[in-house]
């Protein structure tokens, strides 16, 4: 059921199209190194088999969890004949973020020269997992998850293709595309077992057939990360639904509940701050009740407080206060404690200046900043930060 060209590519709006760079890089043919990031089942390698053809070029495909040093060699060479031939080679790297770092340098040589055009395919966020040389060699491009009607297209034309539209029901065709998270592969292999397992598909014969599926959820992975940081930024934005919403996917798939509820003890600090101090102490009291109820009961205590989190005012002065603090202290750790303000055991050191002024009542003040002279007109709480928190 591959598409044999970019017209029959289903989704994919915002890089298929007039004007979208892939369209683009075809009409202009001018082959470019390609990175193509995406989740499982979203049409990656067959974009790359649809640009070589486009480009009337060798196409080589090598998996990156398979090949080793002496497969890349081979390609090289079968590169270096086509070239004499006239012809191009692409090559196309699936799961590129699993070579390390000395793989990937082995292309750079032949990705600068022209002799190779690298279409790489990854799940994982490239900025972190293909090395900087090479990133700068190619465009990376976002492949989407396939939307539901998109799904459903798919389907269907791979029931008119195999002459079974009559076999498969409207609701279990639904019920396929929502089981399939955007992966057309997992939906086209959802709907050949259901077809094998009975001449009439309905929804009952898919759930036998299919069974119940995990969650596309990687712990370590941009998955995780993404979830967490939606999750966050609901919290932030105050949409109730939505916290709870990727609260709920991150517990059904998994998810350590305390690292969850580590990620609420930050964000009540972070967001919430002077708002809301009880916001802290509820945090942590959830974090403490996790490790001692555990799950699934934890679940509960975990969306109450996400809940609270959520409708909570939100303040960050304490947040920039402490991000504006570190700033100041970095540029100026060589400046002295003013004398005034030094501790003063001894004679000496009272005869030298050190607690002048000094006296020991409560909310004793006096009236001059208190920072080192060097940095006195320094202002640090109340100053809005620029610094993002990194949430990986």
């Amino acid at each position: 059921m591959r598409p044999q060209s970019l017209d029959e590519v289903i989704g994919q709006d915002e890089i298929i199209g007039d004007g979208k760079i892939l369209t683009e890089i075809v009409k202009k043919a001018e082959p470019v190194n390609l990175i193509f990031w995406g989740p499982p089942g979203t049409g990656k390698t067959t974009l790359a088999r649809i640009l070589a053809h486009e480009y009337a070029a060798d196409f080589v495909e090598l998996s990156a969890v398979t090949a080793g040093k002496k497969d890349i060699e081979a390609v090289v060479e079968r590169a270096k004949t086509n070239w004499n031939l006239k012809v191009r080679t692409v090559l196309f790297v699936d799961e590129i973020h699993r070579f390390n770092k000395a793989q990937q340098d082995a292309f750079l040589p032949h990705v600068e020269s022209g002799l190779i055009i690298l279409i790489g395919a990854t799940t994982e966020n490239p900025s972190f997992e293909v090395i900087s040389p090479l990133l700068s060699r190619s465009r990376v491009v976002v492949v989407s998850a396939l939307k539901k009607p998109d799904i459903l297209q798919v389907l269907r034309r791979a029931l008119e293709a195999e002459n079974a539209t009559k076999r498969v029901t409207d609701e279990a065709l639904e019920y396929i595309a929502d089981l399939s998270g955007g992966d057309a592969r997992s939906a086209l292999g959802d709907l050949e077992l259901s077809l094998n397992l009975a001449k009439k598909v309905d929804k009952g014969v898919v759930e036998t057939a299919v069974g119940k599926k995990m969650p596309l959820y990687d712990k370590s992975g941009d998955y995780h990360y993404d979830n967490i940081s939606a999750f966050i930024k609901s919290m932030r934005g105050s949409d109730v639904d939505a916290t709870l919403y990727y609260l709920a996917r991150m517990v059904q798939s998994g998810e350590d509940p305390k690292f969850i509820a580590r990620r609420m003890v930050i964000f009540a600090s972070e967001d919430i701050g002077l708002a809301g101090n009880g916001a802290l102490n509820l945090a942590v009291s959830c974090f403490q009740a996790i490790e001692r109820v555990g799950m699934p009961e934890g679940g509960i205590i975990l969306s109450h407080v996400a809940v609270v989190l959520a409708k909570a005012k939100k303040n960050r002065e304490t947040y920039d206060g402490w991000a504006q603090a570190q700033a100041v202290a970095n540029k100026s750790m060589g400046c002295p404690v003013p004398t005034w303000l030094r501790n003063a055991p001894t004679k000496l050191m009272k005869d030298l200046g050190f607690g002048e002024g000094q006296k020991w009542e409560a909310g004793f003040h006096l009236d001059k900043s208190y920072l080192p002279e060097e940095i006195a007109h320094e202002k640090i709480f109340g100053v809005k930060s620029d610094y993002n928190h990194n949430e990986k």
